[in-house]
């Protein structure tokens, strides 16, 4: 990711003529530049440190009395990294693997360390990490950041399975919160953006490495809910489940179980050996959303051959998809982006239809909807799954033009206002569209948060765009300004 303001010069000066940021007097004192991986969002920060203790951190915030923002691996999409003239900690150096207790099933790492790092130090115990993003690029920290959940099957969000962390506060002390210890740190900074402090340590469960195998099945998405439950819901030995929306009709639904078994292995390799070059996925993704019948030839030609094989592989290869086959070749002209909703499961036969008719009447370039499932959040402030939910992933294309930024906020707020009206919630990683009124309707608690972060970050120090946009300090205290 480039951090400097030389090589993200024209994309900065373009963004300045629109008026998206006002930094002429930062870009010519050659301040460095945050951005996440969308390349939509960079954010002139006034310096950047690399800390490689919890004690280097710990000297950092004590000492800085100007706002503070925190990045790692910065998959977040919409300025949740960094705010304007913040001094900015890269995480990425801290990333150690503590400890190993094959035992107890437990890690402790670094909040730098990538998932990678983890499963590199598990894997020969023959453990696995127990919840975790799709993809394992992403930091520890981060995740514990946005909460973010997988396709395990019987879990919730990742706060299920972390038994405590180390965080750095506003004025430099190191407090350790678990659910019996600090509890009200522990439920607010999981799935609180940065917003409380730098979280620095983590130990957290984690599961067996089994053998698994692939089952699929492809249906109308009417029968999908009833499939869900009859067939891999309370299924014993299911460990992963996801199922692919095809897009553009979005009648169609794709289903993928894998179950634990005692069948030979097809794949041996323990995790996906690492590429220099995805040049064949990034061509079948711009395939797919740039060519006429792209789709078409995706659910019916392709699909139908890559699934008619069984396959046997370890847990922790189906765990070990590495994200930068998502990259394009350029996101100059248009780039590709995520957002999320939460559905309670009871509505799932409801949003469907919403759904589709918010993206076939917008035209949206999606490339996939996802579909996961979340059993419900087990205290988190800013809980997302408020009873137990279906997930829709949705991961697009759009320009990187201010009118297309314009149009997809259209459409997301109409997604976000569909959710909404059936008790769901959006997820918070991604663009900024929400209202003030869609944020504080979709999370509910977020004033419980805001009060404990005027306790633990009374000058409001950790700022990211994320919380400019919808935590407004002067209201919550007299006499602040930003």
């Amino acid at each position: 990711m480039r951090s400097f303001v030389p090589a993200l010069t024209p994309l900065l000066l373009s963004a300045a003529v629109v008026g998206l940021i006002q930094t002429p007097f930062a870009l010519a004192q050659n301040k460095p530049v945050v951005d996440d991986v969308t390349q939509l969002n960079p954010i002139v920060v006034d310096s950047v440190v690399i800390p490689h203790s919890t004690e280097e951190v710990s000297k950092v915030v004590r000492q800085h009395p100007g706002p503070i923002s925190i990045g790692g691996e910065r998959h977040s999409m919409g300025g949740q990294i960094a705010t304007d003239g913040a001094l900015f900690i890269d995480m990425r150096e801290m990333n150690r693997i503590i400890s190993v207790d094959r035992d107890q099933k437990l890690v402790t790492v670094q909040a730098g360390a990538t998932w990678q790092d983890v499963q590199n130090a598990i894997d020969p115990a023959n453990l696995s990490v127990k919840i975790m993003q799709s993809y394992h690029n992403f930091t520890v920290g981060g995740s514990l950041s946005v909460n973010c959940h997988g396709r395990y099957v019987g879990n919730g969000p990742l706060i299920s399975s972390v038994r405590n962390f180390k965080i750095v506060l506003a004025d430099g002390r190191v407090v350790t919160a678990s659910p019996t210890e600090n509890s009200d740190l522990f439920y607010g900074a999981i799935g609180g953006y940065g917003g409380l402090g730098v979280i620095t340590e983590a130990t957290l469960e984690l599961a067996d490495d089994v053998k698994i195998k692939r089952d699929s099945k492809t249906m109308p998405i009417s029968e999908y809910k009833q499939y869900f439950s009859d067939h891999v819901r309370n299924a014993r030995d299911a460990v992963f489940h996801n199922a692919d929306i095809y897009p553009p009709a979005y009648d169609t639904v794709h289903s993928v179980t894998w179950n634990k078994t005692d069948d030979p292995l097809t794949i041996t390799d323990r995790t996906k050996p690492v590429q220099k070059s995805y040049e064949e996925q990034r061509f079948f993704y711009d395939w797919m959303s740039g060519w006429p019948g792209g789709l078409w030839v995706r659910q019916h030609v392709v699909e139908p051959y890559l699934y008619e094989k069984d396959e046997v592989e370890w847990r922790n290869y189906e765990a070990s998809y590495d994200v930068k086959e998502l990259e394009p070749a350029s996101r100059k002209a248009s780039t590709y982006v995520l957002e999320e909703y939460f559905i309670p499961v009871e509505h799932f036969d409801e949003f469907v239809p919403k759904m589709r008719d918010i993206l076939q009447r917008h035209k949206v370039d999606m490339i996939n909807v996802s579909i996961r499932h979340a059993l419900k959040d087990p205290g988190s402030v800013m809980a997302w799954a408020r009873s137990e939910v279906f997930c829709f992933v949705l991961y697009y294309k759009q320009g990187t033009s201010v009118e297309a930024r314009d149009e997809v906020g259209v459409w997301t707020r109409e997604l976000i206002d569909a959710a909404i009206s059936l008790d769901g919630s959006y997820y918070l990683p991604y663009q900024l569209h929400a209202t003030q009124e869609q944020f504080h309707k979709a999370y509910p608690e977020a004033e419980k948060f805001f009060a404990l972060k005027e306790t633990y970050d009374p000058q409001y120090k950790f700022r990211n765009k994320l919380w400019d946009k919808y935590y407004t300090p002067e209201i919550h205290r007299v006499g602040t300004s930003r």
